[in-house]
């Protein structure tokens, strides 16, 4: 007997959301955590194929994941750096010109260092698509770097200068992106960006370039970033862009935003150098969660997938809603308590019940599906589950059968060996 043949009872009326889950995030709420309007903005095409590890992909992949970028909500995209050769040059105008033609509401954005030839070609890509596009300069600040580079204070005004100065004569939106933010002194923080500011720039971009800071840093960077903008009376906004290296990618992001970024940074899958950017996926995934954004998100998934296709990496089973086990299950407890929710048919808020007993992301928001296996650890009720997914009658001995086969053996059951188990049972 299958489960259509015994229809799940329902109460009248389920209790509400509130009653079900306890949030302990809410806590001591007074107001909004994040901005009303977040905007993100994905660098997965230049940043993130910095990673030694990756492919970079062909310009038709390329144009697809602007395509997705622009379904998922991303703000602003990372389309490359020309300054780089003519073949950056060449991405960049083909990129901006398919944003152009499909009308996309994506701003497209490129990087330069903190000089007129790095953003002389973005000028020129700009005059010829004819749309808008930010150009993001970066310029080492940290004392290491200054050591390294045999760089001084001087040297660092002057290309701050001259390159913000040439971005804002030629019309042209810039932010300034001082590297290593996160180990620079302010005193050097507070000539560059009042400097910046008072010749035309209205961006500045905070990065953890090498993954160094805690959220503690996050804030205390940000307030006195915050503060020092106020006293120059001018509407300067802040972006964050933070690296992985300590595993605080993501979190830190999600910080910078509620103590006053208006923008952050990050990648699909946290592809990058070393070990990576904020994961901009697990961004959006944590935003969406907590009420902060509106965009559809039901092409995340095969955003990262194709991200992962295109740039040859893998993404680790458990990784967050894309991995292959994300919402995956062979223990009987679990697998039990899921198939019970499902059969109530209850809803939890806009989301199935079945889809947060055993999961803190509701899979269907993303276009996914709570999946039951079976192996050594599982009931009987996992078994039953999975062929009436599959539509197989069940029968006592089917199902002992394959019981059996999952209680010796060492791992979850492949699918082709239980099919093998129902042909043979003649099912």
């Amino acid at each position: 007997m299958s489960a259509a043949d015994n229809p799940p009872t329902t109460s009248a009326s389920p209790p509400p959301a509130a009653e079900l889950i306890y949030d302990w995030n809410e806590v001591k709420r007074r107001g909004r955590v994040f901005p009303a309007h977040v905007e993100l903005c994905d660098e997965t095409l230049r940043d993130g194929i910095q990673s030694p590890s990756v492919v970079d992909p062909p310009i038709e992949t390329k144009k697809e994941l602007i395509e997705l970028m622009d379904k998922i909500g991303i703000f602003t995209a990372d389309i490359g750096l020309p300054g780089a050769g003519p073949r950056a040059v060449d991405d960049v105008k083909a990129l901006a010109t398919h944003i152009r033609d499909l009308k996309l509401k994506v701003l497209p954005n490129c990087a330069a260092r903190t000089v007129i030839k790095d953003i002389e070609p973005i000028v020129r890509v700009r005059d010829d698509v004819g749309i808008p596009i930010i150009a993001y300069c970066f310029l080492g600040t940290s004392p290491v770097r200054l050591l390294a580079e045999d760089w001084d204070m001087d040297r660092l005004m002057k290309s701050a200068d001259e390159a913000i100065s040439f971005a804002v004569k030629n019309n042209l939106e810039c932010a300034f992106v001082t590297e290593d933010t996160t180990r620079t002194p302010p005193k050097t923080l507070d000539r560059l960006f009042r400097h910046v500011i008072s010749i035309g720039c209205r961006r500045l971009v905070l990065c953890d370039t090498v993954g160094h800071v805690t959220p503690d840093g996050v804030r205390n960077l940000i307030d006195w970033t915050r503060d020092l903008i106020v006293a120059t009376g001018e509407d300067v906004k802040i972006d964050w862009h933070g690296h992985n290296d300590r595993g605080l990618g993501v979190v830190n992001a999600l910080f910078a935003l509620e103590h006053g970024a208006n923008r952050v940074h990050g990648t699909a899958l946290g592809v990058g150098e070393r070990v990576g950017n904020a994961s901009i996926d697990q961004v959006i995934v944590n935003l969406k969660l907590m009420g902060a954004y509106d965009h559809d998100v039901t092409h995340l998934v095969q955003y990262c997938r194709l991200v992962a296709e295109a740039t040859k990496v893998d993404i680790p089973v458990n990784y967050p809603l894309v991995g292959r086990d994300a919402f995956r299950t062979a223990t009987g407890v679990h697998a039990a308590a899921v198939i019970k929710a499902e059969k109530k048919g209850d809803r939890f808020g806009d989301a199935l019940l079945g889809d947060v007993i055993y999961s803190g992301v509701p899979a269907g928001w993303f276009g996914r599906e709570q999946e039951i296996e079976v192996g050594p650890m599982s009931g009987l009720s996992n078994v039953r589950y999975w062929l009436e997914k599959r539509r197989v009658v069940v029968d006592d001995v089917l199902v002992q059968a394959i019981f059996s086969k999952a209680k010796g053996s060492n791992r979850t059951l492949r699918d082709d060996e239980i099919w093998d188990i129902v042909k043979r049972q003649g099912a």
